[in-house]
């Protein structure tokens, strides 16, 4: 059984119209380019055969994987969000304990994020190390080049 992710309105929709292009869009494109392989004749020896089929096949396995997410998605209300601890959603405002810098990020669902708008997965290290701490906690989190420590200033919603 697959675990539940969490998402915005905006990114479930996302995920939606992902999917519907692939199917509606791509998936006629790759029978279309299978057809016109199996035209140029014998098969045993036809590269562009066997090519079309093998995107066929990643293209299928693409579409089983966010029919799968799409059927564990559940939209978050963030209404109902507790501002008192960090959760998905939760914008964390954070101070880097060791350089002094101040950085700033939401708590997304992995297909969300995106560093340059300052949307963080909450299956990164850092948002693992976040999730349910308070403001005016340390999180001691281990990345890649060795260990962070975040002091969580401020927790809001966008």
């Amino acid at each position: 059984m697959s675990k539940v992710s969490y998402y915005t309105e905006e990114g479930l929709k996302k995920l939606r119209q992902e999917l519907n292009h692939l199917k509606d869009v791509e998936r006629p494109k790759a029978s279309q380019a299978i057809a016109e392989a199996r035209d140029k004749g014998d098969l045993s020896e036809n590269a562009e055969y066997d090519a079309a089929k093998e995107a066929q096949g990643m293209l299928e396995m693409q579409i089983a994987k966010l029919e799968n997410t799409l059927s564990t998605a559940r939209i978050i209300n963030e209404s109902e969000l507790d501002n008192s601890k960090v959760l998905v959603l939760s914008t964390v405002e954070l101070k880097n304990q060791s350089t002094g810098a101040i950085m700033k990020y939401t708590l997304v669902a992995q297909s969300e994020a995106d560093l340059k708008t300052g949307k963080i997965s909450v299956d990164s290290p850092i948002g693992k190390g976040l999730l349910g701490k308070k403001v005016g906690d340390t999180a001691v989190i281990s990345v890649p080049n060795g260990t962070i420590e975040l002091e969580i200033i401020s927790i809001s919603r966008n």
